[in-house]
């Protein structure tokens, strides 16, 4: 079999999108655990020790890279799958099938995907892209200042507002996402169908919200983190 040709095709395209929607998914509980360490209202204190961690293993950093990978690859093969589907319909139904057919959410996935690129790149602009600068180039860089850089960030009204509907397109995106991920490979059989269904819209709710309470409490708290 030609892999390289095999996933250009439609079924190889939405392998490429569910594995790697998956291994995603599987980052997002990682990097909500994380960053919900400044909800202990200890001055960043656990959040900075498990940041110093992640930014000085080895392990983590080399996944970080394929985390970047995988990434990417998600977003253009899902990209254009989405624009080949919308390709094959080129002519609207008179009457729309609606949600007798499909959740909105299920039909609007390049829209969701893209607004949440725009969130992550504003996203790496605010913290990673710092974060790694400060870590390689600068020598007085501390794991506090990223604590002290997101009471700075959050401090603006406008940012919070973003961060919260980026949270809002994550959630509709894993709706849908999180079942299909599963389906994509075959995992949806109808012993565990429901079972899956109700852990993604558990999932789907739960840490988008917990992603959007943190700029909220960053806010609400970021007066009171000393800054140096």
């Amino acid at each position: 079999m030609n892999w390289k040709n095999y996933f250009s095709t439609s079924i190889g395209k939405k392998l490429l999108v569910g594995g790697t929607g998956l291994f995603l998914i599987s980052f997002l509980v990682i990097h909500c655990y994380v960053n919900a360490m400044i909800l202990w209202n200890d001055n960043g204190k656990h959040f900075t020790e498990a940041a110093a961690f992640m930014g000085g293993n080895v392990a983590v950093r080399i996944l970080e890279i394929g985390l970047f990978a995988g990434l990417i690859l998600h977003i253009v093969q899902g990209l254009m799958l989405w624009s080949q589907n919308s390709k094959r319909r080129p002519v609207r139904y008179e009457v729309s099938a609606g949600s007798k057919t499909s959740r909105w959410y299920s039909r609007s996935m390049g829209l969701l995907g893209t607004l949440i690129l725009l969130f992550l790149i504003l996203h790496l602009y605010h913290f990673w892209a710092p974060n790694r600068y400060g870590q390689a180039f600068d020598p007085a860089w501390r794991e506090e200042d990223l604590y002290e850089k997101m009471a700075l960030v959050f401090s603006e009204t406008w940012v919070v507002v973003i961060y919260i509907l980026g949270c809002f397109s994550l959630a509709w995106h894993l709706m849908h996402g999180f079942f299909s991920g599963f389906q994509t490979f075959g995992l949806t059989t109808h012993k565990y169908k429901g079972m899956i269904r109700s852990i993604g819209v558990a999932f789907s709710i739960l840490i988008p919200l917990l992603f959007a309470i943190m700029p909220i409490y960053m806010h609400m708290v970021g007066n009171s983190v000393p800054h140096q």
